[in-house]
């Protein structure tokens, strides 16, 4: 295990997007000083004829994929115009966009949760609907919707949000930095450098795989999704090192 700089000082960390107050204390707790600073932006994308097509949807029982919590936050906000909690299937990962799906439509009992994409497209394929509506924004990986048109599984995409890369560069040395998504790696990336013993820390594989196309560093990936679990491995990992 490589030992990143001086371990006697206090730890620092680069989240690099919001985190909720309780974590940053957590992580406080511990000694871990936990800086935010987004790199990318997301805006709903809801035109007209796609607020159309979901109210349409809505009547129905759909098989639908959400893999982000942009996606789900766009699609629920329209939902909740006509008050609309439809029937549908849904095909969904683990962590945070779980949750928010799982709290508009309570007990939800049509879901079906994975921790990648590339398993929960196997499970989709295992169920081998004919078609699926994707709810998903611009910058989107081919990974599930290649793997689904290879089964002969038709997939609607429906795009319901935007990323922008919001570049900038920031000051100091880092222990360690989170990432929770490959446009944010982009992004920071395209105006920043590291030290060689900075770890980098990945929400999921293809986070992780995307780091590793920019430096050589240590990169460790979360065992489940969602931001809590991000945290507690940066955690883990640190009071190791000291213990």
């Amino acid at each position: 295990m490589q030992i990143p700089f001086n371990m006697k000082e206090p730890i620092r960390i680069l989240c690099t997007r919001p985190l909720d107050n309780q974590l940053i204390e957590m992580a406080s707790d511990k000694g871990i000083l936990i800086e935010t600073s987004s790199f990318i932006e997301t805006t709903p994308t809801i035109t007209p004829e796609i607020s159309e097509y979901i109210a349409r949807a809505a009547s129905s029982r759909c098989d639908v994929v959400i893999t982000s919590m942009n996606a789900a936050e766009a699609v629920i906000s329209e939902l909740q115009k006509d008050l609309s909690v439809p029937p549908w299937h849904i095909y969904t990962m683990g962590g945070t966009t779980k949750d928010i799906l799982q709290h508009y439509w309570s007990e939800l009992a049509d879901l079906v949760v994975a921790d990648n994409a590339a398993t929960l497209a196997d499970k989709i394929i295992d169920e081998n609907p004919i078609e699926v509506v994707f709810f998903c924004g611009n910058i989107r990986r081919d990974e599930l919707p290649d793997k689904l048109k290879s089964a002969f599984i038709k997939v609607e995409e429906i795009k319901v949000y935007d990323t922008v890369m919001t570049s900038k560069k920031v000051d100091g040395t880092y222990h360690g930095i989170l990432f929770f998504s490959p446009s944010a790696v982009e992004s920071f990336f395209s105006a920043n450098s590291i030290a060689e013993q900075t770890i980098l820390f990945a929400i999921g594989n293809t986070t992780a795989a995307t780091i590793r196309e920019y430096c050589k560093n240590e990169v460790i990936t979360a065992d489940q999704p969602g931001k809590e679990h991000l945290v507690e491995r940066t955690i883990g990992y640190f009071n190791a090192l000291n213990n």
